[in-house]
């Protein structure tokens, strides 16, 4: 793959990007290898690419990238944010947070390192992920101008353009931030809690003039195309908290992300639009068609969404419950929460943790979806249950190391291995065992689910 990525780009001086080969029938090795993986035909893969209905970021100087498909016809992904902040972390932590992520399951990382040593930081996790690497250019400008009254729209295209030849896959651009929403996000009760979004409306206000960003879109999609840079067009006006969900603010930018998202199809350059946010679990739907009607089934991004504002310390449980509802609804990739969410920053554990909450709503996204072969792991894993195959439990589980340490606390040694229960029935009460001894051969295994009548997801209207 890497010599045909080379090659392109030695006989291609111009655009370089998987739309533009998409559009003109051309497969890419990129699209074989992601359709390969979602076990789907690959010419439905290119027809999918060249719509704009689904991404493969793969920037041509990423040579260790291992590329994935995002979008509604592909398996549900996940992305795990990355990165140090002003007061806290270093390049060795960052990369062990990227590998600890990697193993755990996610699809994408993002740097959103804010201080020290930025660049290094963004090179290192680069040079060492398989998986798709974005970013969040305004953050490095702002690094480098030292104030938002010092930034200027050639410093950030310079970063922008820096990062690309870096080999950053994606980035969040927020583009659709306008000066004349900004009065409607008074009104909140939040305010603007993206960063990229305060930033830039502090520096519309202070200098009187329109988004950078969206002033220089243009400019931004030319960079995109020479290096084969996908759009994440950020939602700067994204919901803080329940009460600013769904207002105006928040609508009236998406308005704008979908004129954006068809202005970078004019150049060929892939895209995906960034969604909410604190949501009520009961509007995630109204959002996601929402952002698919004006964007016109762009893949759609979710942070979350968080559907109460309440649960400090478990808002990776709270995001996830969120995401799930999203992915089913249609959203192609949800971004982790950790359980330090609005707390801190994450470290190791917390990346962990948020990346295996993420998975399991992703998985059950894939599942409600009917998506092929979602549900074979869940069948292997009931069938293991059913035989008391302790070692097969643990290799289904999502995250096996944590499962056999539970499993071990109140059973450990060799006697696992033959024990027909667990420490929760014993050997008297267990259900299952009880079943085994009654069905005997008539019950547990997946030939005699399917005699029992089990009706597939389409059977029931999924």
């Amino acid at each position: 793959m890497k010599a045909n990525r080379a090659a392109w780009v030695k006989n291609r001086k111009g655009i370089v990007t998987q739309m533009h080969y998409a559009r003109n029938r051309v497969m890419t090795g990129e699209m074989r290898f992601a359709a390969g993986r979602e076990g789907l035909n690959p010419e439905f893969v290119r027809s999918e690419v060249a719509r704009g209905r689904m991404i493969i970021p793969a920037n041509i100087r990423h040579l260790s990238l291992e590329p994935a498909a995002i979008g509604i016809a592909a398996s549900c992904k996940i992305n795990a944010n990355l990165g140090n902040s002003s007061v806290t972390s270093e390049i060795g932590t960052e990369l062990e947070k990227m590998r600890v992520a990697i193993r755990a399951g996610a699809d994408a990382v993002m740097d959103l390192s804010t201080g020290g040593d930025i660049l290094g930081i963004r090179r290192a996790i680069i040079q060492a992920s398989p998986v798709p690497v974005g970013t969040v250019p305004i953050y490095e400008a702002l690094h480098r101008a030292g104030s938002v009254g010092k930034l200027t729209a050639d410093g950030i295209l310079e970063v922008i353009e820096s990062q690309a030849r870096e080999g950053v896959d994606f980035m969040t651009i927020h583009a659709g931030i306008l000066s004349r929403h900004i009065p409607l996000a008074r009104k909140r009760l939040t305010g603007i809690v993206s960063r990229g979004g305060a930033i830039l409306a502090q520096w519309m206000l202070e200098r009187g003039e329109e988004n950078p960003l969206y002033r220089n879109f243009e400019k931004i999609c030319k960079i995109f195309r020479q290096y084969d840079v996908a759009f994440s067009l950020g939602d700067g006006l994204r919901p803080g908290c329940l009460h600013d969900a769904s207002d105006r603010a928040q609508f009236a930018e998406l308005k704008v992300l979908g004129a954006l998202t068809r202005l970078a199809w004019k150049y060929e350059v892939q895209v995906m639009v960034e969604g909410p946010g604190h949501i009520p679990f009961n509007q995630i739907e109204m959002n996601v068609r929402k952002q698919r009607k004006l964007c016109s089934n762009a893949p759609f991004y979710v942070l979350g969404p968080l559907v109460t504002d309440i649960a400090a310390g478990y808002d990776h449980i709270n995001s996830a419950i969120g995401g799930t509802m999203a992915g089913y609804a249609g959203a192609a990739m949800l971004c982790y929460v950790t359980p330090k969410e609005h707390l801190g920053l994450p470290d190791i554990r917390d990346v962990r943790e948020g990346v295996i909450a993420h998975k399991i709503a992703a998985h059950a996204v894939d599942i409600a979806r009917g998506r092929k072969g979602a549900r074979d792991r869940d069948e292997r894993m009931a069938e293991a249950r059913f035989r008391f195959d302790w070692e097969k439990q643990f290799e289904c589980a999502l995250d096996p190391e944590t499962a056999r340490a539970m499993h071990d606390e109140t059973l450990p040694g060799e006697s696992y291995k033959e024990a027909a229960y667990c420490s929760m029935c014993g050997p008297d009460f267990c259900p299952m065992s009880i079943s085994r001894k009654a069905f005997g051969k008539h019950c547990g295994s997946r030939k005699a689910g399917r005699k029992a009548g089990r009706r597939s997801p389409a059977a029931i209207g999924v």
